[in-house]
């Protein structure tokens, strides 16, 4: 049963009050009679009118229903499904382009104080700050997954719910999955599935897949897509994973080649490799040397031993990374380690191992602040240092954000 915040204070009711920080997940930190309330829809600064949607023990959720006093970083969202109620999926998008980047930088240093256990000075030190790239706001995502609700309408979901939102378009959306006939009220139903996922690649293959009970089946379009990155061509099934932003691939391998700095002859890891996108620009730069690629999703495995066959250097290990390690499937001595962890992270034991192995550097590559903040914390205490940290918005109009970190072993 949910605890109620505090005396009086109910589910649906509507108080006033004064916004003060950003904080994880799309919301804003306010308090009423000293209570805490995470708001979403809401600026720092702002006076709001905001609805309680959720209580529980210790603090309450509210979505900002009437702006009495605006931020000057409020503008008008363009979708008119990013409300409360409504779609779930953007967070941001009352938010100027360049305050959302403002606001993922800040998310992004506390994190790194509350969870991480760095001191404000060593996170001034590292002077990150969160980078856009090319293509704007609107129109970059090139995977979309849609709901499905149990009338067969395509829609996104609420936020912190499986009640699904019929919409007509989605304006994140790459263009072309935008002209797809999948949405409600004019595009196909879809009665038998749970899930239908668009993909439109950067090589202009356009592609659909309904998922029952989590089984893909192919819809339209090419079962394998074509990408473009790091220099290659891949082939990966439509419903294979894949960097959702059009310029993530290129950016991210930059930024890991950029602060690993590989030579010529050292051995390297990539930890949770997917379809093999930094073994690949790994191999690039060390030549004959062994690049050891872990991956436990079939898919990913099947992807990379297609797509790096012409690379005699690297090996595919298909296993999850912590039994991999754990059993020596991967060994040392290595002088690289890519880290790509879900959002959950890597964890205490994965990273213990990586530093058991003695690496010279590490490029972590994370989707979720707070889980690469607690990884932080593990290197630290084990005298590691984060020696840099760079962030992109891969995900424009939304809370999340990318990291890529470099840590050094003790002495470096």
């Amino acid at each position: 049963m949910t605890a109620t915040a505090r005396p009086g204070l109910e589910e649906a009711e509507r108080v006033e009050l004064t916004v003060d920080a950003v904080a994880p997940g799309g919301h804003c930190v306010a308090r009423v009679d000293g209570q805490v309330v995470f708001v979403r829809h809401a600026l720092p600064g702002e006076r709001v009118v905001a609805e309680v949607t959720e209580l529980h023990r210790g603090f309450a959720r509210a979505d900002a229903v009437e702006i009495l006093t605006a931020s000057p970083d409020r503008v008008e969202p363009p979708c008119p499904y990013a409300r409360p109620g409504r779609c779930g999926g953007c967070d941001l998008q009352h938010v100027a382009p360049e305050a959302q980047l403002d606001w993922k930088t800040a998310v992004v240093g506390e994190q790194l104080t509350r969870l991480g256990g760095l001191t404000d000075a060593e996170v001034d030190a590292l002077g990150v700050r969160v980078e856009a790239l090319p293509g704007g706001s609107l129109g970059w995502r090139s995977r979309v997954r849609y709901a499905v609700d149990g009338a067969g309408r395509a829609g996104l979901l609420k936020h912190r719910s499986h009640e699904v939102v019929p919409v007509d378009r989605c304006l994140i959306a790459h263009p072309a999955i935008q002209e797809l006939p999948v949405l409600a009220p004019d595009g196909a139903r879809w009665p038998d599935a749970d899930a239908v996922e668009t993909v439109a690649s950067t090589c202009g293959d356009v592609s659909v897949v309904a998922y029952a009970a989590g089984v893909p089946t192919p819809v339209s379009g090419p079962e394998q897509v074509r990408e473009v990155a790091a220099g290659r061509d891949w082939r990966l099934p439509a419903s294979g994973f894949w960097q959702v932003h059009p310029a993530a691939a290129d950016t991210l391998v930059g930024a890991v080649l950029d602060l690993l700095e590989p030579r010529s002859g050292e051995t390297a890891w990539d930890l949770y490799g997917g379809a093999g996108l930094f073994a690949a620009a790994l191999a690039g730069r060390v030549g004959d040397a062994r690049v050891t690629l872990v991956e436990s999703a079939e898919q990913g495995v099947a992807a990379a031993r297609a797509n790096l066959a012409d690379l005699p250097g690297v090996e595919v290990v298909a296993a999850r990374v912590e039994t991999a390690l754990a059993r020596r499937r991967v060994t040392g001595p290595v002088d690289l380690v890519v880290l790509d962890p879900p959002r959950s992270g890597a964890g205490a034991p994965v990273v213990r191992d990586i530093v058991a192995a003695g690496p010279r550097a590490v490029a972590y590559v994370a989707c979720d602040p707070a889980a690469f903040a607690r990884d932080v914390r593990t290197f630290t205490g084990l005298g590691w240092r984060l020696a840099a940290l760079r962030g992109f918005d891969l995900f424009p109009m939304t809370q999340h954000v990318e990291l890529v970190g470099l840590f050094l072993p003790p002495g470096a």
